[in-house]
């Protein structure tokens, strides 16, 4: 019987869609298959609302399932236009032992930032939809960057992820990348970008494959929410557990074991943590 993830998002339904139409798409994937094949240290950088967090887990599965060296940091602070922290590349990235920075919905702050990474040896490829005039010898995937002619220029942070995520199973030749189409779907209705072309086709086939994910932290959140019918009310709810709350210090939290629930490959420690949130839920609503 064909699996279900093999199923859904033929290739029909992506032939306007053609991942490699992103500009710089075959730059950046030369870059990451020797990062993963050299075993290179790959950070992924994500900025710390429901759409960043959605595609720093689907690329970091992705990553894993590759066997590639990764880690990700999530800011646990909203900066102007989304922009990487130089103190916590310093501070924190270099000390990981990055090469590679993949960032997911944040951009590099100023060339002097570029330089920084440069001059500490990490590469950066930057994965955004923001539209920008700054500019960067980095890599950039941005539909909405100058010449690039993907036609889809509404895509959200995790939708350009997922598309980096099917140009890089294309390469390998493996079909694995569809079953995180659930995870591009919740980004992208929680981006509030419109649901229309490519998005419609990654809201409704998302949704007809939630119901069946194998996410370990999703059906931990469906059970205990015991959702049943999976429509725009029940994904409002999923979205609602994952949004980050401000702490008294204004920085945000949660965002980070998030990631860890979405990502965990323990069903026991999904449990535990889709418990924790939904907890912390309850008590913000008091």
């Amino acid at each position: 019987m064909e699996k279900v993830c093999e199923s859904i998002y033929r290739p029909n339904q992506l032939s306007e869609y053609d991942p490699f139409l992103l500009k710089n798409m075959n730059k950046v994937i030369d870059r990451m298959v020797k990062a993963v094949n050299e075993r290179e240290k790959i950070v992924l950088y994500g900025c710390c609302d429901v759409d960043a967090i959605c595609g720093v887990s689907l690329l970091m599965l992705m990553l894993k399932y590759l066997n590639a060296d990764v880690e990700y940091y999530i800011s646990d602070e909203i900066k102007e236009n989304n922009s990487m922290d130089s103190e916590v590349i310093k501070n924190h990235i270099k000390f990981l032992g990055a090469e590679l920075i993949i960032t997911v919905g944040c951009e590099l702050d100023s060339l002097k930032q570029e330089m920084l990474c440069k001059e500490l040896g990490i590469d950066v490829i930057i994965t955004s939809y923001l539209k920008s005039d700054k500019k960067f010898n980095s890599l950039i995937i941005n539909p909405n960057q100058q010449g690039c002619r993907y036609e889809n220029k509404n895509l959200s942070s995790s939708g350009v992820t997922f598309k980096l995520a099917q140009a890089i199973a294309n390469y390998y030749n493996i079909k694995i990348v569809n079953k995180y189409i659930d995870l591009a779907m919740l980004g992208t209705v929680a981006s509030k970008r419109f649901i229309i072309g490519e998005n419609k086709i990654i809201y409704d086939e998302g949704l007809k494959y939630l119901p069946k994910t194998n996410n370990y932290g999703l059906k931990a959140i469906i059970r205990l929410q015991s959702i049943k019918e999976f429509d725009e009310d029940d994904i409002n709810k999923i979205l609602f557990t994952f949004t980050p709350t401000v702490n008294a210090i204004g920085r945000m939290d949660n965002a980070r074991i998030v990631v860890e629930l979405l990502t965990t490959s323990d069903e026991y420690r999904a449990e535990q943590i889709a418990k924790y949130l939904n907890k912390e839920v309850n008590n913000n609503l008091l």
